[in-house]
């Protein structure tokens, strides 16, 4: 019987679930919500923390990437213990980890303080997103229910960071920085409570034995390549980066031999021959890397050129948040129907024109058309990603669901790490390139002006008002131009998306086992 077959079997034997899954589901939401609440929150708190902190642009961005770094690296291999050891105990330690690091993080005294703790909440991180959806995989076997459950999975991803600039806009105003990261602790409190009396614990009934070597080379794959592609972002090409990558994909490779050698791999690479389980990761991975990528500019746009405050700046992207959450569950009984070769393409073609948009809504300054321009975004990443989870978990098999949930995250940390590299990085560039400071800005001020747009604001509030106003007007202008070049090369990314989704992911609207 081939892998198809098997995992399409498993579907149609599977039982329905009754109230006691759902509220296991309710359970399983709060760290998805937790997570997604805290990249939110830490987009529109980098302007204070720049502030604060005065972090260099390079700083800026690890204060970002340490947590998505970090947990990209380790997923595959927590995924795998999880279905070992159990993947609801998995969970719960990852759940105690998580809120004690990021009370760290809280009071951080610096920005190298700051980004060990991103890197903490990292370690804890990667064993609590592949638990969530991996859990969600042996809890619901009915297809219908688990494509739902999926969707409200995927949903809570947007309600939370929907929310996130909200509560997060409301903790800015009145209290320091830090107090969005103390977030966590009443967050994940009710899931130490719950998670062991409503969610059942699920494991591999024949594990492999763990193999130490497998760990270690899946890690110096990921942390090589993602470390590669910011130091190309932050510094340009070099004989770093290009080491960098060498190394992690010579340790790849090593990782894929050893794994098609195994009796027992940790990680079955008979998945990714399948078009539809490698086909959704790719659009995973760059729906991630256009939403994450959108935030990062949009939130300093508002906050530092537009001038909102972080929680008006929140509340003007509701809508789209909105249209995010009501897209991934409209799209249920679409996908029921309608091949996702077609419903994943017209999703995204929504996030094309969304980023199209966005040139002429900076331009001149055209709030409610920057509204609309994510609001677009949003119906697009929330359909494609819902259809997308979906497909890559009903690939692998119910025993498997860690390590295949652990791939489809590390497609979306790794996504939010290229988002930020990548479009953050080349905005960073063409800022540098474009500012034209105006006379009397010289010394440090000029190089802190030049760093990122936080630090041209901040040297402009020291300045006499005509050059500080002189420099506010140059430093919007380049950031702006740099925005306007950076939504181009994201229209183009999230079309390459569109492209792979219509190729691989035909035939994959229903199962059916072959003769």
């Amino acid at each position: 019987m081939t892998l198809t077959e098997e995992i399409t079997l498993a579907d149609a034997r599977g039982k329905r679930v009754g109230w006691r899954g759902w509220a296991a589901l309710a359970v399983l939401m709060l760290p998805v919500l937790l997570v997604s609440v805290d990249n939110t929150v830490l987009s529109f708190a980098l302007p204070d923390i720049a502030l604060a902190l005065g972090p260099s642009s390079a700083q800026q961005l690890w204060i970002i990437d340490a947590y998505p770094l970090v947990l990209a690296g380790l997923l595959v291999t927590m995924g795998t213990l999880g279905d070992r050891f159990g993947r609801r105990r998995m969970l719960l330690i990852g759940a105690t980890g998580f809120s004690a690091v990021s009370v760290l993080a809280a009071f951080a005294p610096s920005a190298a303080w700051l980004i060990a703790a991103r890197a903490g909440m990292g370690v804890f991180g990667a064993m609590l997103m592949p638990s969530t959806l991996s859990l969600l995989r042996s809890i619901f076997t009915d297809r219908d229910q688990r494509r739902l459950a999926i969707a409200v999975w995927a949903t809570m991803f947007s309600a939370g960071a929907a929310l996130g600039p909200i509560v997060g806009g409301f903790l800015l105003e009145h209290f320091s920085w830090g107090s969005v990261f103390l977030m966590s602790v009443p967050v994940l409190l009710p899931l130490l409570v719950f998670a062991p009396l409503l969610v059942p614990e699920s494991r591999d009934p024949h594990p492999g034995p763990i193999d130490p070597l497998s760990i270690a080379l899946s890690m110096l794959t990921m942390v090589p390549i993602v470390s590669a592609i910011k130091e190309v972002a932050v510094h340009g090409f070099g004989p770093l980066p290009v080491v960098l990558a060498v190394a992690g994909i010579g340790f790849g490779v090593l990782f894929v031999r050893r794994q098609l050698a195994a009796r027992t791999p940790m990680l079955d690479m008979r998945l990714f021959s399948r078009g539809t389980f490698s086909g959704a990761l790719l659009v995973n991975l760059l729906s991630v890397l256009s939403l994450v990528g959108f935030l990062y500019f949009v939130a300093q746009h508002l906050q530092l050129i537009v001038g909102l405050s972080p929680m008006e700046a929140g509340f003007a992207l509701v809508p789209g948040m909105l249209a995010m959450i009501i897209a991934g569950l409209v799209v249920v009984p679409i996908a029921r129907r309608v091949s996702p070769r077609i419903v994943v393409p017209v999703a995204l073609s929504f996030s094309v024109v969304a980023y199209l948009l966005v040139p002429g809504a900076v331009g001149d300054g055209a709030l409610a058309l920057l509204i609309a321009a994510f609001t677009l975004l949003g119906i697009g990443i929330g359909a494609a990603e819902t259809v997308s989870n979906d497909l890559i978990l009903s690939s692998a098999p119910p025993e498997k669901a860690g390590a295949a949930s652990a791939v489809s995250e590390t497609a979306y940390e790794v996504g939010a790490v290229l988002g930020t590299a990548i479009l953050g990085g080349i905005l960073t560039a063409a800022y540098r390139a474009g500012i034209v400071l105006p006379a009397g800005v010289t010394g440090a001020a000029a190089d802190a002006a030049r760093e990122t747009l936080a630090g041209a604001m901040r040297v402009a509030e020291t300045l006499d008002a005509a050059t500080g106003d002189a420099l506010r007007l140059a430093a919007a202008h380049a950031f702006d131009a740099g925005v306007t070049t950076t939504a181009l090369i994201g229209a183009v990314l999230v079309t390459i998306a569109a492209v792979i989704a219509a190729t691989t992911l035909k035939g994959s609207r229903t199962a059916h086992v072959e003769h």
